[in-house]
C-alpha cells in the first residue's frame, strides 16, 4: 500500500483519511492540519520522514510561478529542509498542467464558455497555468492577487499586467512570512465578506477555495465556482448562497476533493520516480490513464448530492 500524507498549515477541522485504489494499487491518503503552527508542521514532517511514500504540502506553497520564473517562499523552504528521505510536492507542478488542461476541457466540451463569461481568479500567481489558460480563451478576467493576498483594491485585468506585477513584487513577497498572504489555522474557519463588487461582477469565481470562501458574500446566486479542496460541508454552504454549480479540478475521494498537492503526490508515488524526474506531459499522461475529467456538480437542487 502506498501512503500519502498531506501536512497542512490549515485547520485540523478539515482533516481526512481515505483509502482508494488508484492505478490498480491501494493508497492510504491522509491530511493533517496543524492549525497554523509552523513548528508543529516542521515536527510532523520530521516525524513521518521515511515512513510515508510522498509528502504533500497543504495550506501553503513552496513554489509559485510567473511565466518561466519560479519563486520559493523562504519560510516554507526552511520548514521542509529537515526532510531527508520522503519526496515532497506542493501541487505547483500539477497546477501548471492539470488546471491549465481543466480550462481547455471545460471550454472544448461546452461545459463553461469562458469566452463569454466574466471570470474572477482570486490569485493568478498561485495558479499561473489556469491564469494563462483563461487569458487564452479571450473572455474578461480579473486577477485578484492584490486584493485577496495583499488587501489592496486594485484588480489586475490582463495576463501581461499580472506577469509584470509578479516580476516586481514576488522577489519581495517570498522573503516575508507566508501567513501574511494566506489564511492558515483558525483563520480558515471564518468568513469575512469583502470585495463584494468583484464577486458580484463575476460569472465564474475560480482559484484557491479557502481564499474564495474567506471573503465570499452571502449572495452568490447563479455563480460557477471552479476550485478544489472542497468538503460536503463546503457544498452545503455554497448551495445556501445560491451557487449554480461547483467544478473541481481534482478527483473526489470519499466525498472530498483534495488539493493539487495530494494528487501530485499520488502521481509521483505511482510513477516510482522522483518529482524532478516527471515532466508536465508525464502528469497529463498519468491523469489520462486515470480517465481524469473535471468534477461538475449542480448545486441548484434541494439535496446535497455528494
Amino acid at each position: 500500500m502506498k501512503h500519502i500524507v498531506s501536512v497542512s498549515l490549515g485547520s485540523s477541522l478539515r482533516n481526512k483519511s481515505v483509502t482508494e485504489t488508484i492505478f490498480g494499487e491501494e493508497f492510504l491518503i491522509e491530511r493533517f492540519g496543524v492549525d497554523g503552527d509552523m513548528d508543529a508542521y516542521r515536527k510532523k514532517l520530521i516525524e513521518l520522514d521515511g515512513r510515508v511514500d510522498v509528502f504533500g504540502l497543504g495550506g501553503t506553497d513552496l513554489y509559485v510561478y510567473a511565466g518561466e520564473r519560479r519563486y520559493t517562499f523562504k519560510d516554507i523552504r526552511k520548514m521542509v529542509e529537515p526532510v531527508r528521505q520522503t519526496p515532497i510536492v506542493d501541487g505547483s507542478g500539477l497546477k501548471n498542467t492539470l488546471e491549465r488542461e481543466t480550462i481547455v476541457y471545460l471550454q472544448n466540451n461546452g461545459l463553461v464558455d469562458f469566452r463569454s463569461l466574466k471570470t474572477l481568479l482570486v490569485s493568478g500567481v498561485d495558479r499561473f497555468g489556469m491564469a494563462e489558460a483563461l487569458a487564452e480563451q479571450g473572455g474578461p478576467v480579473i486577477y485578484g492577487d492584490l486584493m485577496f493576498a495583499m488587501g489592496v483594491d486594485c484588480p489586475v485585468k490582463s495576463i501581461g499586467a499580472l506577469k509584470s506585477l509578479a516580476y516586481v513584487i514576488m522577489p519581495i513577497i517570498v522573503n516575508l512570512p507566508f501567513t501574511w498572504f494566506y489564511p492558515t489555522g483558525d483563520k480558515q474557519n471564518s468568513i469575512e465578506p469583502k470585495w463584494q463588487k468583484y464577486y458580484k461582477w463575476a460569472d465564474v469565481i475560480a482559484g484557491d477555495f479557502l481564499l474564495i470562501r474567506k471573503y465570499m458574500p452571502d449572495d452568490l446566486t447563479g455563480k460557477i465556482i471552479l476550485t478544489n479542496t472542497t468538503t460536503a460541508e463546503d457544498r452545503v454552504e455554497l448551495r445556501k448562497r445560491g451557487v449554480k454549480s461547483l467544478i473541481t479540478t481534482t478527483p473526489e475521494f470519499d466525498g472530498r476533493t483534495f488539493g493539487t498537492n495530494v494528487m501530485e503526490a499520488v502521481l509521483v508515488a505511482s510513477s516510482g520516480k522522483q518529482p524532478h524526474e516527471l515532466t508536465p506531459q508525464d502528469y497529463l499522461d498519468r491523469l489520462r490513464e486515470l480517465g481524469w475529467q473535471p468534477g461538475v456538480k449542480s448545486l441548484s437542487g434541494s439535496d446535497d448530492a455528494v
